[in-house]
């Protein structure tokens, strides 16, 4: 299941709305209501399987206690009480991503250093099904994310086509040779290293990126 990221204006005689739908809330908002409707047929599953125990404790309260006793509302209110405390369970945290040693070592790269298009690993490690899984599953790689001048500068040498408003990563070809390596690609048959059309980048490219790797390390201490 993926979620497009997209842009809808609607543009009217009084009035111009623009709803952006690249809102990463937004994205998880619509994430959550595709979700939802399992989520609830899961948790009634769970409050059926111990109905028998709510309805039993309540008819012992009544029979101790009095005919008053409206057990529907007792067993409403226990219900309730048990979403409460699950609300209060902590959400498993991810482990952190460790950006440290030589790959982050920002002097590593300079004008000899060959780089590739994000899609363009993704693809060559045989997973150019899924958009971006590449920095989903290896989030500890250092990305660039181009800015409008070197995306021009990218598609002026034809390294990538003009991309407007999206998002264009860089990665560090000699990265994505190593993870061809690993027990995890080394045997894939999906895996296409001629997809990848390594590049090298003017040394204005490569201070930049040397900044920006400086700043995503030293953001994890």
């Amino acid at each position: 299941m993926m979620i497009k990221h997209r842009q809808i204006h609607r543009r009217g005689r009084r009035s111009h709305m623009a709803v952006s739908y690249t809102d990463p809330q937004v994205s998880m908002d619509l994430l959550r209501a595709v979700l939802q409707p399992s989520f609830n047929d899961d948790i009634m599953a769970v409050f059926k399987k111990y109905q028998k125990f709510f309805d039993k404790a309540a008819e012992n309260v009544k029979e101790n206690v009095g005919d008053d006793i409206q057990t529907d509302q007792l067993i409403r209110e226990a219900c309730r009480n048990t979403l409460e405390h699950v609300r209060s369970l902590c959400v498993p945290k991810p482990e952190p991503i460790k950006r440290e040693g030589p790959k982050w070592d920002p002097s590593r790269l300079n004008e000899s250093s060959t780089f590739v298009l994000g899609s363009r690993a993704n693809k060559a490690l045989g997973m150019g099904g899924t958009r971006g899984r590449i920095y989903i599953k290896h989030s500890d790689l250092f990305k660039y994310a181009a800015d409008a001048k070197d995306k021009q500068w990218l598609a002026e040498r034809h390294h990538m086509r003009a991309t407007g408003g999206k998002m264009a990563y860089l990665l560090i070809e000699e990265d994505i040779q190593d993870l061809s390596r690993s027990d995890d690609y080394k045997d894939c048959p999906d895996v296409r290293m001629d997809e990848m059309k390594p590049f090298t980048v003017p040394l204005w490219m490569v201070e930049k990126m040397q900044r920006a790797m400086e700043a995503q390390r030293d953001a994890d201490l």
